[in-house]
């Protein structure tokens, strides 16, 4: 059997494995929208003989492509938050310790999901969807079934939230239960959050 013909068998029989693969790691509507380009960047290799293992090349290139999506999307949030961005460098600023930066920076990604879970239900729902998700306005409106001048409310109102929770926690150098005890938020529980 040609090696074409192997690939698309073998992406036929893997699609229904690599969109679950991909739902953990982009939201649902982006799923099909990387499968799709997956089997266009599959199409358009030039040259298959070095593709020995046709499920696993699709498998990656399937990865590849989320994770790509991942930091298109990380890269819209930059431009909105600015303010906590800027809350983390203070935090962190002069520590020449690698370890002691890492630490750090842990901690205040964790006390910036304490402060997204501290927000009302539906604000924290439109908050994560637009800022860890990249949705516009309208497909947060859309998801949500309000009305997009709504959301802008709640994602301001979440921008505010976080920012004051982060400086009281900051200023009072005093961190939540959850660090105390050593606790961690997955992405999986702020994507759980943000869909309920």
């Amino acid at each position: 059997m040609p090696i074409e013909t192997a690939i698309h068998n073998a992406y036929m029989s893997a699609r229904g494995s690599m969109a679950k693969m991909l739902s953990r790691l982009v939201p649902p509507k982006e799923i099909d929208d990387i499968l799709q380009d997956t089997y266009v960047r599959l199409c358009q290799a030039k040259t298959t003989e070095h593709i020995k293992e046709p499920k696993s090349f699709l498998f990656k290139t399937a990865k590849n492509l989320a994770y790509d999506h991942l930091k298109r999307a990380e890269t819209r949030m930059v431009d909105d938050s600015i303010e906590i961005v800027a809350a983390l460098e203070s935090a962190i600023s002069g520590v020449e310790d690698e370890t002691f930066h890492y630490n750090a920076t842990q901690q205040e990604f964790k006390l910036f999901c304490d402060a997204v879970r501290a927000l009302p239900k539906q604000c924290r729902r439109a908050f994560v969807l637009k800022k860890v998700y990249g949705y516009s306005l309208k497909e947060i409106a859309q998801e949500l079934e309000i009305s997009e001048k709504t959301v802008e409310k709640h994602i301001a109102e979440g921008i505010k939230r976080c920012t004051l929770f982060m400086r009281r926690q900051t200023a009072s150098h005093t961190r939540p239960n959850a660090y105390q005890k050593g606790g961690q938020y997955s992405t999986a529980e702020v994507k759980r959050d943000a869909h309920e």
